[in-house]
C-alpha cells in the first residue's frame, strides 16, 4: 500500500523520556519499508512553538513565524531520512512537484511544511492526495477525535467514526486550532473530503497502533467522508 503518515511533534520531545519517540518510529519504519511505500510527514512540536513564540515576541511578521516553523518541521523530517539512510530518499521535498519526483523513486520521502499557512496535517492530506495514497495516517498524542477536548472536559467521549462536517463542528465550534488541539484543520479537512482518503486519527505514542492500523483494525477514530 502507499501510506502517508503524519507523525506529530511529540514524537521529537524528549519530555518524560530518555529518547525521543522518533528513535523508535524510524526503527519500525525500517521494518516496514519494504512492505509498503511510505510518506513521512513531520510535525515542529514544542521548538517549533518555541521559534515562533520567540519570534512573534520580536514582532516578526506572521509569514515569517510560519517559516521558522517549516524550517524545524523540514529538519525533523531530514533526521528520519537521514535515519532510515539507503532507505530513504536523501533530499527533503519543498514542492509538490518534488514530492512526485521523490517518490517515484520507491523510497521512502520524508518532508516537513510547504509553505507559510497550511499546517503539517494539511501537508500531510496534500501528500496523501498528490501520491494518491491508500491511507492516511496521523499519528498524535491523544486517542483520537473526541466530543470535545478532553483537556478540558472530563466528560468528552472518544468517537470510533467521524464525518468531514461533523469533525469540523467539533474542532472549530470550541475554538480548537492545530496549536492547541492538533489533530486536524480546514484545509487538511476539505482534502481528505474531495479525495475520499481513508484516515485514521490515532495515539501515536503506542507504536503498535500504526502495525495494527496497517492491518485494518479499529483503532482510533476513523474519519468518514460525507
Amino acid at each position: 500500500m502507499k501510506i502517508v503518515l503524519k507523525i506529530g511533534g511529540f514524537a521529537f520531545s524528549t519530555e518524560g523520556r530518555k529518547e525521543p519517540l522518533i528513535s523508535d518510529y524510524v526503527k519500525l519504519l525500517k521494518q516496514l519499508a519494504g512492505k509498503h511505500r511510505f510518506v513521512i510527514v513531520t510535525g515542529g512540536g514544542a521548538i517549533a512553538r518555541l521559534y515562533i513564540r520567540l519570534a512573534r515576541n520580536m514582532q516578526v511578521p506572521e509569514s515569517l513565524c510560519d517559516q521558522l516553523g517549516i524550517f524545524v518541521t523540514r529538519l525533523n523530517a531530514r533526521l528520519v531520512a537521514d535515519g532510515l539512510s539507503t532507505r530513504a530518499y536523501p533530499e527533503i521535498p519543498s514542492t509538490v512537484a518534488e514530492l512526485n519526483r521523490f517518490f517515484a523513486s520507491g523510497k521512502v520521502v520524508a518532508m516537513g511544511g510547504l509553505q507559510p499557512g497550511h499546517s503539517t496535517n494539511a501537508v500531510a492530506a496534500i501528500a496523501a492526495e498528490t501520491v494518491k495514497a491508500n491511507l492516511f495516517l496521523n499519528a498524535t498524542n491523544v486517542n483520537g477525535v473526541y466530543t470535545s477536548d478532553p483537556d478540558k472536559n472530563s466528560r468528552a467521549k472518544q468517537l470510533d467514526e467521524v464525518t468531514v462536517s461533523k469533525l469540523e463542528e467539533i474542532l472549530f465550534k470550541n475554538e480548537m486550532n492545530a496549536g492547541g488541539y492538533d489533530l486536524m484543520d480546514h484545509i487538511a479537512l476539505r482534502i481528505l473530503q474531495r479525495s475520499h482518503i481513508p484516515t485514521v486519527i490515532f495515539d501515536g505514542r503506542d507504536l503498535s497502533n500504526v502495525k495494527r492500523a496497517l492491518r485494518g483494525e479499529s483503532i482510533g477514530t476513523r474519519i468518514l467522508t460525507d
